[in-house]
């Protein structure tokens, strides 16, 4: 079911809740390959059919995100490609990203472009157009490039790095997620240091996310304009809910870096809503932990992303 602004267009917040609400599951699967991930034998047929190992490795890596989708599609709402780990294989695995958009969205996933893009201006306009919108390739034409429904921006810059993005999130029914509180431990340098007023260098991000998505709330009451606030945090991650009452919060940090379900959920609605939690190697390399052959990857994928919702569940029932 497509939600409707006044507009007429589509709201990115409704549209990801709604499929969040219909699975029962707020999991965002990461896919951030690298070519030990894929299984030999998969690794191995395709670089002995291509000639560029390049090229070898873009399509290992599509046909191994093919598979994490089909084993996940009708229990987790949303995929969340890392471009860097597609731009470092050049051309062809830029390719590969386009590839797995489009597969994701076919299935029925929405799709979360792991971006962190910042600039300015006409730069700042070039990322929008090719990651969410369109692109101009002569005069009267245009054309749909990655086709991703929500990026992740480094907000840093100020409005000027995000106007572009908020257009797209007005005209186009896409959604955005800035920086708020990273998980990386080092983030403290930096976003815990004190302004003037009081306020936290993160404090300061939150109350401007929160602005910047005031007019883009949907009917679920939370906004298009996201926040990432890192479950590693989970004593922020409840405090800045509070600051941004509206606010999609996406949470990385789930599994892998140490947070469990009750950390990840810190910074939910008091609805149990508007968040989403990221897990990305935990899933793609489950079949370490549930001891499994490495072919079935996808199947071990599909035990832990089980096992995951079930915990994300149990954590927010025991919050009400």
């Amino acid at each position: 079911m497509k939600h409707e602004m006044t507009n007429g267009l589509s709201n990115f917040a409704d549209n990801l809740q709604d499929k969040i609400d219909r699975l029962n599951n707020p999991t965002v699967m990461g896919l951030d390959p690298i070519l030990d991930y894929v299984p030999d034998q998969l690794r191995d047929y395709f670089f002995e059919q291509c000639e560029d190992p390049a090229m070898a490795a873009g399509l290992s890596i599509l046909e191994f995100n093919r598979r994490l989708i089909d084993a996940t599609a009708d229990i987790i709402p949303a995929v969340k490609p890392q471009l860097a780990y597609y731009e470092q294989y050049g051309v062809h695995g830029w390719e590969a990203l386009r590839q797995t958009i489009a597969y994701a969205k076919s299935k029925g996933m929405i799709v979360i472009a792991d971006g962190k893009r910042n600039d300015i201006g006409s730069t700042a306009s070039a990322y929008a157009s090719a990651i969410l919108g369109d692109t101009e390739l002569r005069p009267g034409s245009r054309q749909e490039m990655l086709g991703a429904d929500c990026i992740t921006v480094n907000a840093w810059l100020g409005i000027d790095g995000i106007e572009p993005f908020l257009k797209l999130c007005r005209e186009n029914g896409k959604g955005i997620f800035a920086l708020v509180r990273t998980s990386n431990p080092s983030a403290i340098d930096i976003q815990d240091l004190k302004l003037e007023d009081g306020r936290t260098v993160y404090e300061a991000m939150a109350d401007k996310v929160n602005e910047w998505g005031s007019d883009l709330i949907g009917n679920c009451g939370y906004s298009s304009v996201g926040a990432v606030v890192g479950a590693t945090w989970p004593q922020q991650a409840a405090e800045l809910r509070a600051r941004m009452p509206h606010t999609m919060i996406l949470v990385p940090g789930y599994g892998a870096q140490g947070a469990g379900a009750a950390d990840a959920v810190a910074g939910f609605g008091p609805d149990g809503r508007g968040g989403i939690v990221n897990a990305s190697r935990s899933l793609m390399t489950a079949w370490k932990k549930h001891k499994m052959d490495h072919e079935s990857f996808d199947l071990a994928c599909r035990k832990e992303a089980l096992e995951m919702r079930n915990n994300l569940r149990r954590a927010l029932e025991s919050r009400s």
